[in-house]
């Protein structure tokens, strides 16, 4: 079993993670280049030497509610191991959506832009709009301010959105 310093030194090895202290001493790791929009990878490592990694998105990982799992007792190689995989599988998201915004004409043609979201405006041919935002682990559907639908998957909702004649704003 890794003591906290251990557990800390090895988080530490990944650039790609950014440490934030938080309270009663406890330290998380944030993945800020995730394509979800969950970008908490470790979750209140203490000095007691308990803590979380995220592993909601990997298959064989008994989690949380929330999809994190307990590292108090790991080894060094089964804390690599899962970190290794949840970063992994943080980097790309399926159902994310490839929209191409049409940059302004100009003189010289530029390529398109490429935007990867799991969320953002979609309007309709009448010019409405809908946003779709990720939300205490929900995919949610707003009309201004207000919840029209909730989903457990992204897929779902863009299937809601298409059947109700939306498109991301970029595409419409």
């Amino acid at each position: 079993m890794l003591n906290v310093e251990q557990k800390l030194e090895i988080l530490e090895s990944y650039p790609q993670l950014q440490r934030k202290n938080v309270s009663l001493g406890r330290v998380n790791f944030h993945y800020e280049d995730s394509a979800y929009e969950k970008k908490i990878v470790a979750l209140h490592i203490h000095p007691n030497g308990n803590g979380y990694i995220y592993a909601g998105l990997l298959p064989n990982y008994e989690t949380d509610a929330k999809g994190f799992v307990n590292i108090r007792d790991y080894s060094e190689t089964d804390l690599r191991t899962l970190l290794d995989a949840t970063l992994q599988a943080m980097s790309y998201n399926p159902d994310a959506i490839e929209v191409v915004e049409k940059a302004p004409a100009s003189k010289e043609s530029a390529p398109p832009v490429t935007l990867s979201s799991g969320g953002g405006v979609w309007i309709n041919e009448e010019g409405q709009t809908l946003t779709l935002k990720y939300d205490n682990d929900m995919w949610c559907v707003y009309a201004g301010q207000d919840l029209e639908m909730a989903y457990e998957s992204r897929s779902e909702a863009g299937e809601y959105l298409h059947e109700e004649g939306f498109k991301p704003q970029a595409q419409a």
